[in-house]
């Protein structure tokens, strides 16, 4: 734990930053040139302090001086015509308009390592790689098996996966950064290869002690007066279009509680028995203590999800082909486009 006098002699560093005030850079209008000399060494250096919360320990991490980020910092704030910080007795903290200025920042990054990573392939086209995004659980399911045979088959190409919302996915497939997309439902993109592969159960997931548990089946119409959780990521969505063309009646239907979490906080929240919620069987490994799985049904049998394969139509990665290949044999798909 540091000592009062490390403290103040962080605070002293963070004030070399000359924070502006609030209402003078509210009448700032961002420089014409801000795209032209805006660096990433001037967004590098935004992220760090907003990580560390100090400018010394951001310089630290940087390995710069305290005096060079101050002046990054600076500049980007003159550039952009707002404040990205304040000072507060901590160290310091983004303003509201450097909440979003940051959050652009990190995604600005991310493409960056994708452009590098992208590079990095091409050079080294013997070993290959390839990008996979999803919004399934990884801990069991044909997912799994699926990326541990090819790791098998192919040992040398580097499988680099992403997990993130359905947008930013799609976002990262139509621009490249990622080679293939493994997602419930539709995907409406154009140009886009679909090649069908699995399908999963669904499963309602709540406390052991909850009235349910008694049931080795529950039935959809045994959700009135629930309160379902829902994540916004997927397959949330899919979950609360299934939901209610299973029960057509809203009388019928359980309370949709909708939460920016992840699923792993979603079963966190089932702990603490503010509601159940809706999983795939592949969700099953990932499980909690306390949580208990049963299988959704109606009068035709289980309820199931589709899960596809989506990918750029000119997209020509050899390490891409392999996997379509034997994701066809797999699951007696033939390969889009062939």
């Amino acid at each position: 734990m540091r000592n009062a006098t490390g403290r103040i002699a962080e605070r002293q560093a963070d004030r070399s930053y000359s924070f502006p005030k609030m209402q003078n850079s509210r009448r700032r209008k961002p420089s014409l040139q801000a795209c032209r000399v805006i660096e990433l060494k001037h967004l590098r250096s935004a992220i760090a302090a907003a990580d560390c919360g100090s400018l010394r320990q951001a310089a630290d991490l940087l390995r710069t001086q305290q005096s060079s980020l101050s002046r990054r910092i600076d500049e980007l704030d003159h550039h952009l015509g707002i404040a990205v910080f304040e000072r507060c007795k901590s160290g310091v903290r983004p303003t509201r308009a450097g909440l979003g200025i940051l959050r652009q920042a990190r995604a600005i990054f991310e493409e960056f390592d994708a452009l590098v990573a992208n590079a990095g392939a091409v050079q080294n086209s013997e070993a290959g790689r390839l990008a996979i995004g999803f919004c399934t659980s990884l801990s069991a399911g044909n997912l799994q098996a699926s990326l541990t045979e090819f790791s098998r088959r192919f040992p040398l190409i580097d499988v680099v996966t992403s997990e993130r919302s359905r947008t930013r996915l799609a976002t990262a497939l139509r621009n490249g950064a990622l080679d293939i997309l493994i997602v419930t439902g539709s995907l409406p993109l154009l140009e886009n290869q679909v090649l069908p592969l699995w399908s999963e159960r669904v499963l309602i997931v709540f406390p052991q002690n909850h009235a349910l548990a008694a049931r080795e089946v529950v039935y959809w119409t045994d959700l009135r007066g629930e309160t379902v959780l829902l994540s916004h990521y997927d397959p949330g969505t899919e979950f609360e279009a299934l939901l209610t063309s299973k029960l057509v009646s809203p009388q019928d239907r359980p309370k949709i509680e909708r939460h920016y979490v992840s699923h792993g906080i979603i079963k966190g929240l089932i702990s603490m028995k503010t509601g159940i919620s809706l999983v795939l069987e592949s969700d099953i490994g990932a499980n909690f203590a306390g949580l208990v799985y049963r299988e959704l049904r109606d009068e035709a049998g289980p309820s199931c999800l589709q899960f596809s394969a989506y990918r750029r139509g000119e997209n020509e990665n050899p390490a891409l082909a392999a996997f379509l290949d034997m994701a066809s044999s797999r699951y007696g798909s033939a390969p889009p486009g062939r």
